[in-house]
């Protein structure tokens, strides 16, 4: 029970790498402010088993990262509930791949919308919150694009390298309120965006790590409860690769 009595918000948690985290935070009894894009009656059903299996409380909250207007409007209803946040994983963003000269200007400022400016925008609000309570943990899914200049991942690559960047500028700002900072840049994981992915892109990214394998959500879920608990007390402004060892 590694977060027990405390409270997490976790952005993007309605599928893959977000809902094992989700998981992962219930069973180790966190509180979760669960924020997905849209909600339906499915995902409800699944967060009402996860509450009554694990015993903790969940809250929904649905919004749009592309609409700044909508963020704000979400945030002061999370800051209005006056409960102690503990815990900010950036988890939401979306991914698409095409090379330098394919790279339309729309597609890149979208990519850079939700997978940055937008977290920007979002932890600005929460970190405040935090500000005043003189503790906290902020962890930012980034990826290993953001480090490894592959072909084709232009877009992506430079809005998780914005990420990574911000983590080590907002540790650094952040520290004298006792909160920390840091980021977890996996590989290629099993999720929708890796069935997503074109077969020898994939597979490259597979054999240039050292594993030869893809990673299971569950095995980033586990390193984001790490620095989400107490035992990550003095890890902080760190990108923490999982990547099975890329060499690179």
């Amino acid at each position: 029970m590694m977060l027990r009595n405390k409270t997490a918000i976790l952005t993007g948690c309605n599928k893959g790498i977000g809902k094992a985290i989700l998981e992962t935070f219930a069973e180790n009894g966190a509180n979760v402010i669960a924020c997905v894009r849209k909600s339906s009656g499915e995902f409800e059903k699944y967060i009402q088993d996860v509450r009554e299996k694990f015993q903790v409380s969940i809250i929904v909250f649905s919004f749009d990262l592309e609409d700044s207007d909508q963020i704000k409007k979400a945030t002061a209803s999370i800051i209005a509930l006056k409960v102690k946040i503990d815990i900010l994983v950036n988890n939401a963003g979306i991914a698409s791949g095409s090379f330098f000269h394919m790279t339309s200007i729309t597609d890149l400022e979208r990519m850079l919308k939700i997978n940055f400016i937008s977290q920007i925008q979002f932890t600005q609000a929460i970190s405040r919150y935090m500000m005043k309570h003189k503790s906290g943990s902020i962890i930012n899914i980034a990826s290993t694009a953001g480090l490894i200049g592959d072909e084709g991942m232009l877009s992506y690559g430079s809005s998780k390298a914005a990420l990574i960047f911000s983590t080590k500028t907002i540790a650094n700002e952040l520290g004298k309120y006792n909160i920390r900072v840091n980021s977890v840049a996996p590989s290629v994981t099993k999720t929708d965006m890796f069935e997503q992915m074109e077969v020898n892109a994939r597979n490259k990214l597979i054999n240039s790590s050292v594993l030869k394998r893809a990673a299971e959500p569950q095995e980033i879920a586990n390193v984001v409860l790490f620095l989400a608990s107490d035992m990550s007390s003095f890890v902080n402004a760190q990108i923490i690769r999982v990547d099975g060892g890329i060499i690179a």
